[in-house]
């Protein structure tokens, strides 16, 4: 067994760790409080170089009964796209979950529209009208953008990672070839 009790913990690294802690949380706190400007948000950008709306509309999202997704266009309650039971449409569940789950959490109207809006600098954002949350769906990936920008034009979006639906959209010599499966 080794003898602990003549060593002593060195003193500078105590005080380079606090002196550590005590920058960030003076830097975070500045932030914070308004004394340093923080970056500003992608909506804040946008607003200040007055990029224009390409295209936007709104939607309201609901469960039928059999677990199906209808998206409906706010303004003529007619139904945009359908995700059936069992779809590979995860992202867009998610985002709905969590915007019911924020509208829970703010007590904000339930039923309130959302905005799909494509910007001339390629962004494309949806807004929640009940809460006044903006999420920018670029920051999820291009297969994710893909599926709401589907929506936005009134088009089933495109299942990822589905290899029937990819055979489907090869040239037939290819999908003969593929299905064949590896030599």
């Amino acid at each position: 067994m080794s003898d602990f009790h003549n060593e002593q913990f060195p003193v500078g690294a105590l005080y380079a760790a606090a002196g550590l802690i005590g920058i960030s949380l003076l830097a975070v706190f500045s932030v914070r409080l308004g004394l340093v400007e923080g970056r500003p948000t992608a909506p804040e950008v946008r607003a200040a170089k007055q990029v224009a709306v390409v295209t936007e509309r709104e939607f309201r999202f609901s469960d039928r009964e059999d677990g199906a997704l209808v998206i409906a266009d706010a303004a003529t309650d007619e139904p945009v796209v359908i995700l059936e039971p069992g779809s590979n449409t995860g992202f867009i569940r998610g985002v709905m979950r969590g915007l019911m789950r924020e509208r829970m959490l703010k007590e904000a109207e339930r039923a309130a529209p959302v905005r799909v809006t494509e910007w001339a600098d390629g962004a494309l954002t949806l807004t929640d009208l009940g809460t006044g949350r903006i999420i920018e769906l670029g920051s999820f990936g291009p297969d994710n953008r893909r599926a709401f920008a589907a929506i936005l034009a009134g088009e089933q979006p495109p299942i990822p990672n589905n290899l029937p639906n990819l055979r489907a959209s090869l040239p037939a010599s290819a999908a003969k070839s593929d299905a064949k499966g590896p030599a």
